[in-house]
């Protein structure tokens, strides 16, 4: 089993920052992309980012500048660093990873973590 554990969001003035927390664990073998994405109520699930297992990073085009993807692959953990967060930004977030598991060969299985939910007050 795999499990991902997002930490680190609540609610927040606007222009403040949040620091995402995600860490997967379980029978891991390595991890290949990792990723955040977003989502309100009534729209899909959108990309906020992602960043390979090399560090090479995707953002959706509006959020470059403001949000900055990090991983750490000794500790199967990937963050998300918000800065001036806007009442737009409110969303539950979520992580999701791309897992290759223990004694799976190369198979790569998708997984997602529960969601963590930010709040921007403006």
């Amino acid at each position: 089993q795999v499990q991902l554990v997002e930490s680190g969001g609540g609610l927040v003035q606007a222009g403040g920052s949040l620091r995402l927390s995600c860490a997967a664990s379980g029978t891991i073998s390595s991890i290949n992309a990792m990723g955040w994405f977003r989502q309100v109520p009534g729209k899909q699930r959108e990309l906020v980012a992602s960043i390979t297992r090399g560090g090479i990073t995707t953002y959706a085009d509006s959020l470059k500048g403001r949000f900055t993807i990090s991983r750490d692959n000794a500790k199967n953990t990937v963050y998300l660093q918000m800065n001036s967060l806007k009442a737009e930004d409110t969303a539950v977030y979520y992580c999701n990873a791309d897992v290759i598991r223990t004694n799976s060969g190369t198979r790569v299985n998708n997984y997602w973590g529960p969601g963590t939910q930010v709040t921007v007050s403006s």
